[in-house]
Order: C-alpha cells, then structure tokens, then sequence
C-alpha cells in the first residue's frame, strides 16, 4: 500500500450508508462477543471490504471504514454516542432526556431529543471499545490508508450526562476520565499501524452556549489531553460539525460559525480543523486565513445534508474559495460530516464529485490533467 498522498488529498468524515444487507446490530454488545455468531463476523467483515471498495473506487486518496459498528440508532448518524456509552464503565445503559432539553427550543431542540441523555453511575473505566481491532478490519481489506474516525469524543459526551451517583460529579471530571479512555484507544490504533486519526468533537461549541470564557480552557485542555503523547508521523485531526441529526443543523449551538470559534482554538496541539463549510455555501472560509503556519485544514467541500450530487465543477468552484485564502499544500478535502443518513446511491455520487473536483484544482496547479 503506498501512503504517499497527492497535493489536495482526498477524504470523508467517518460514517458511511450501511448495505441494505446489512442489518445486523451489536446492540450494547463487545463487536467480539457479537462475532460469536459467525453470519455476524461476516456480514461485518463484508460490509466493511464493500464501503472501503466504494471511496477507493470513487478516488479517495484516505478512506475509513464507514464506521459499520455504528447502529442504527436515532439521529441518522446511529449509534454516534452511544457506541461509547455502553462500553465505557460507569454508564447506564437507557437513554435519558438531554440535560439541557428543557432550556432548548428551535431545530436545536429536535437534536437533542434524538441524542437524549445518559446516567452517570459509577467509577469511568475503560471498556471493550476495540478501536485497534475494528481498524485492523479495514486496513487488511483496504488498498489506500484507512483513517480512524473517533467520536462522538469526551467534551460533547460529558454534556450528555445526568450524574447520579459516583465518584464523577460534573462535565469537567467526566471529560478529563473520558480523555484518557479515549487516549489509551488511540495509543492502540498507532501501535496497531493507523496513521491518520480524526477526532470527532462538538464540544468546541459549548462556549456559544454557556458564554463562559473558561469554557474554552476547558476545550483546550480536554483536546490536548486526549492527544497527549500522540505524535511521531501520526495526523491528528479534529472534526467539529455544525451539527447532523438527520441533515438538520444545531444552529442554535453553532450561532455565528466557525469565526466565533476556530480562533480560540488556534493553540489546540492538533495537525489539522476539519470543517463544515459547503452547507453554509463556504461562508466561513475567510477564517482559515489566520490559521496557525503548524495547522492544516480538512475543507468540506461535499455538503452532505441534502440529496444534491454536486458536480465536479461544482466542488471545484469550492475548493477554489478555500484556496484564495490558505496554501494548497496544508489543505485536504473532505465531506462536511458523515454520510450514514444519506441513500448509499447518493453517497457514492458525492465522493466520485468530491476526487473529481480534486482533480480538476490540483490539474490547474501543477499542469498535470
């Protein structure tokens, strides 16, 4: 397999339509207790070579494994947080009202009913979440680099919580134990070979909320403390959405965009943002202009929440406006968001637009058709 990546490489955020065939659910499980039943393990392994095959096909240059232990849970994005929930100790298992639900109302307020809430009830542990295990699945079968895709991460789960009994007591304590659950799977990725590892975190949002400046301390931190000791030829990438319950934005939680935000995270020892800009028709792109010289950007040039197949000129229209503001040599294009909600037609569609608009740009730069 070669890594080597081309100018303007190509990938997408983690999730990816299931088959329709495969409708096996882990349903709170171990992914090995489920792979007991051997039709399981199979369809599984299946339907992973089959999603893999689909972004190599369609030109991605960095793909992921479509995130196939996802569920099929509420919000369109399934099993985001709840993966997490049921195999972290401490948790309980049935969903709750969001914490905040009673203070939310507009578009914002759907999300949260689909997200719910969760107890918090005990000491947080490690628990078989087998990222290592599930990357290996996909990179055996994968002819390109296959990126981990870990959300939902510690900030945004924290937010989650109703704290119940136990020696955790706040957002703050659960988000610094749930760091390092989080860093000693991801210390087993880089031992297990991955090379490219996307955190996926709303939580960089929740100073928007709370107005509390301290809140982007406590953002920074948690980051930093996640990616603690992660480095030595590893891309460490951090996703922030504006939000994909089922195509709808959080636009409550995400007022006033990336340029409210990004900023106060300049400092975050991370390699690359990656951002939403195609739904909001690139409007934010203006901010990357400030972006640190040791940070890259994944742009999202692939709106993902609406059935529009972009054309190619279309995304290439895209990655141009990103372009006229940072190095094409720190920039990698991507989907908004994942893509479980969308028809696997449609999905298919999109990244094919998404490598050929790729190829358009990078052709204008080097010469090369």
């Amino acid at each position: 397999m070669n890594d080597a990546l081309p100018l303007l490489p190509t990938t997408m955020v983690g999730a990816y339509p299931r088959p329709s065939w495969f409708t096996y659910q882990l349903d709170g499980r171990d992914v090995l207790e489920a792979f007991k039943s051997l039709h399981h393990e199979e369809a599984f392994r299946d339907a992973v070579r089959t999603v893999v095959g689909e972004q190599q096909e369609a030109g991605l240059d960095v793909c992921t494994d479509g995130q196939m232990w996802f569920d099929d849970y509420a919000m369109g994005i399934g099993a985001f947080f709840w993966y997490w929930f049921e195999r972290v100790g401490g948790f309980g298992h049935e969903k709750l009202e969001h914490p905040a639900r009673s203070r939310t109302e507009g578009k914002d307020a759907f999300t949260l009913d689909e997200s719910g809430g969760v107890a918090v009830r005990g000491p947080i542990e490690r628990g078989p979440v087998r990222l290592a295990e599930l990357y290996g699945i996909a990179a055996g079968v994968a002819q390109r680099p296959i990126k981990a895709c870990v959300g939902a991460g510690p900030l945004q789960l924290s937010t989650m919580a109703h704290f119940e009994s136990g020696p955790v007591k706040n957002r703050f304590d659960l988000s610094a134990a749930l760091a390092d659950v989080f860093r000693a799977e991801l210390e087993n990725l880089v031992a297990a070979g991955c090379r490219h590892v996307q955190l996926e975190d709303l939580g960089a949002w929740v100073p928007n909320v709370t107005r509390a400046d301290r809140d982007f301390e406590w953002v920074t931190s948690t980051v930093d403390r996640l990616f603690a000791g992660l480095d030595g030829g590893v891309e460490r990438c951090w996703h922030f959405c504006l939000g994909n319950a089922w195509g709808s934005r959080a636009e409550g939680l995400t007022r006033g965009g990336y340029g409210n935000v990004l900023p106060r995270y300049f400092d975050v020892d991370v390699d690359a943002f990656v951002l939403d800009f195609a739904c909001r028709d690139m409007a934010d792109v203006g901010v990357l202009a400030e972006l640190p010289a040791d940070k890259g950007v994944h742009a999202g040039v692939i709106d993902v929440r609406n059935l529009e197949v972009e054309q190619p000129d279309q995304v290439a229209e895209r990655i141009r406006s990103v372009l006229a503001v940072i190095d094409a040599e720190r920039v990698t294009l991507t989907t908004d968001c994942g893509m479980k909600q969308l028809p696997r037609t449609v999905a298919r569609a999109k990244l094919r637009s998404l490598a050929a608009g790729a190829a358009i740009v990078r052709g204008e730069l080097t010469g090369e058709r």
